[in-house]
């Protein structure tokens, strides 16, 4: 309210408008940067419990699904981790003994290709001396050294302290133990902190944006894998080196959207054309482009369904937001998030939540669509 009527009144309704809303936007600003800032002064327990609830999203199916066999939670939510654990260190250790495997590989025809380059640096049409791509190198290899603490550094401080890695894993998995094991009851005992007038569509809310989750993670599974084992075979039958540890880094970076998935592939040019010259760097390339449009035009619309569909606009703004805030996981944990939040929004708002609730889990595929029991907390 005005202090002084007649000031009020020598003032157009516009700017009266304008300006109520501006101290109204001014508030909500303060408390999305407030909320970030708290954020990231607790990022190292935020992003291990993202981290948990994620890969919850994608064992908690499995888990519900031995649960129902007659099996005790307990040892169902064991079998499970145990078996999950199994099979991505088996997986890490293959990647890693084919990656030693084929290192001396790849720098022997990297070096071959370094010398075809010089020969054609002195004896092509650039007709240079030995003593100045010698110094180019030279001066390449001093530049790097000069650079490594630098590097180092940014490295090491991009990736954390030891200290803070075994913290947030250890968090991490203890917060995976008992989502598995109580989600449904934590998640009911939180929301009672809700007025009881609400609190049945803040459960609502809760639930679908967790089933827009499944959904998202299972999807993204099944492109990566899709997308590793194309790349994969085609570097394979090419006869690229380290075709199975540059497929497995196109599984990893198929989980960061639009941006993972084409820095993998650039990096599976980049060594064809090192090893195999230009011709098979452009086949790599052709390759990974006709993966991409099968993801796009294919997969993505298959499997995802339109419960966890977002404008591409949202899923670029997203990534770069995270990125900004907590580098490659933020990036990692940005578009999840963001599908979460879409989906408990418009149930949250929606006139009839329950009906809306339904109608997005009918609008899913059914290659990824989870019963409601699979996404329902008890309450």
């Amino acid at each position: 309210m005005s202090l002084d009527p007649v000031a009020d009144e020598a003032v157009t309704p516009f700017v009266r408008k304008a300006a109520a809303w501006s101290w109204r936007l001014l508030v909500v600003v303060a408390t999305i940067v407030t909320l970030l800032w708290l954020i990231k002064r607790l990022e190292v327990i935020v992003v291990p419990v993202a981290l948990a609830t994620t890969v919850a999203a994608l064992l908690l199916p499995a888990v519900d699904f031995i649960d129902r066999r007659g099996a005790p939670r307990g040892a169902a939510v064991a079998v499970v981790l145990l078996a999950g654990v199994a099979v991505v260190g088996g997986i890490l250790s293959f990647v890693v003994s084919q990656f030693i495997e084929g290192a001396p590989q790849l720098v022997e025809q990297v070096t071959r290709s370094i010398d075809g380059v010089r020969h054609w640096l002195i004896n092509g049409p650039l007709h240079l001396s030995k003593e100045q791509i010698d110094q180019a190198g030279n001066t390449a290899i001093e530049a790097l050294r000069r650079n490594q603490e630098k590097l180092t550094t940014g490295a090491l401080s991009t990736a954390g302290t030891l200290t803070e890695l075994i913290t947030g894993a250890l968090l991490t998995l203890f917060t995976l133990i008992f989502l598995l094991q109580g989600g449904r009851g934590i998640f009911a005992f939180v929301t009672k902190v809700f007025p009881s007038n609400v609190r049945e569509r803040v459960r609502d809310a809760g639930r679908a944006g967790f089933h827009s989750l499944i959904g998202y993670v299972r999807a993204t599974f099944l492109v990566a894998l899709v997308d590793a084992i194309g790349i994969g075979t085609g570097l394979a039958i090419m006869g690229i080196p380290l075709a199975l540890p540059l497929a497995s880094l196109v599984f990893m970076g198929a989980f960061i959207p639009l941006v993972g998935a084409v820095i993998a592939g650039f990096l599976a040019v980049v060594v064809a054309l090192l090893a195999k010259g230009l011709v098979y760097a452009l086949i790599t390339l052709g390759l990974i482009i006709a993966v991409q449009q099968l993801e796009g035009h294919v997969l993505q619309p298959l499997v995802m369904g339109r419960a966890v569909s977002i404008h591409p606009l949202a899923v670029v703004l997203a990534i770069a937001g995270g990125g900004v805030l907590a580098g490659i996981i933020g990036a990692l944990l940005a578009v999840p998030t963001v599908a979460f939040i879409n989906s408990a929004t418009r149930v949250l708002l929606a006139k009839d939540p329950a009906a809306e609730e339904a109608r997005q889990e009918s609008e899913d595929s059914v290659v990824i669509k989870a019963t409601t029991d699979d996404v329902r907390p008890d309450d």
